[in-house]
């Protein structure tokens, strides 16, 4: 892939590399998002991110909030296959906001973003709850991601508090340790307060997504949902989805 933009500022290298109509960026090294409008499925971790949607019927989902935005690949996504009726976009990184406004795409008509720092901005929110939040919140050491808040009793409470009684929490755990140590195993509060709980994955990929549904659903409703929707339903080809579901609740 060609470099058609880089930045250093402070220490830190962002890089957008382009081949044909794939956009991506990376920060000192670390893959944070790509976009392709031909071929918007990515066969990675956004995918993951976006597809719990379709746990319930699209039309449910109509307040969005997104923490960790990237180049915004996920707002894309969500954008193109559900059309929810609001997205908010939370980005600590201001050259992050800067880059998916100019090289992905993310203008007010897709989502509203909002640089600061998204732990204190959950911690401060007093507006209407969401349908769907997803929790992508990365930073980097030595060139790996890693997540700047574990997804323990505080936080996924947190979460809870601000997503509609009938929504659901998406959060990229890193892997499966990560995963194991979240506090829905180990609290019986917050194992209460979700009907469903799934673990989704490519093959490709260590990341794991965990989904938490606070409506009864299962692998095969989500699979029989996304068959619905065109573009999603590919059997070959760039758009065809390999994603393994493994329900996990206990």
């Amino acid at each position: 892939m060609a470099i058609v933009w880089q930045k250093s500022l402070k220490g830190t290298r962002y890089e957008i590399r382009k081949a044909g109509n794939t956009t991506r960026l990376y920060t000192d090294g670390v893959f944070h998002s790509q976009y392709n409008p031909d071929h918007p499925i990515t066969r990675s971790v956004w995918d993951l991110l976006m597809l719990p949607a379709f746990f319930y019927n699209k039309e449910r989902i109509k307040r969005v909030l997104v923490l960790g935005v990237g180049g915004g690949s996920v707002l894309q996504l969500i954008h193109n296959f559900i059309q929810p009726e609001e997205m908010i976009g939370i980005e600590l990184n201001p050259i992050h906001t800067q880059i998916a406004r100019r090289f992905f795409g993310i203008n007010k008509k897709i989502a509203t973003l909002h640089t600061t720092d998204a732990i204190r901005w959950m911690e401060t929110y007093q507006g209407a709850p969401f349908d769907m939040i997803i929790d992508d919140l990365f930073g980097e050491i030595d060139g790996e991601g890693v997540r700047p808040i574990a997804l323990n009793t505080k936080w996924l409470g947190l979460l809870n508090r601000h997503i509609t009684k009938q929504g659901l929490i998406v959060a990229n755990t890193v892997d499966t340790k990560t995963l194991k140590q979240c506090a829905y195993f180990d609290n019986q509060r917050i194992r209460r307060s979700f009907k469903s709980v799934f673990r989704l994955s490519i093959p490709q990929l260590e990341n794991i997504v965990a989904v938490f549904l606070k409506q009864p659903s299962s692998a095969k409703q989500l699979r029989q949902n996304i068959a619905a929707i065109e573009g999603l339903n590919k059997r070959s080809g760039p758009n065809r989805l390999n994603v393994r579901i493994s329900d996990i609740t206990t």
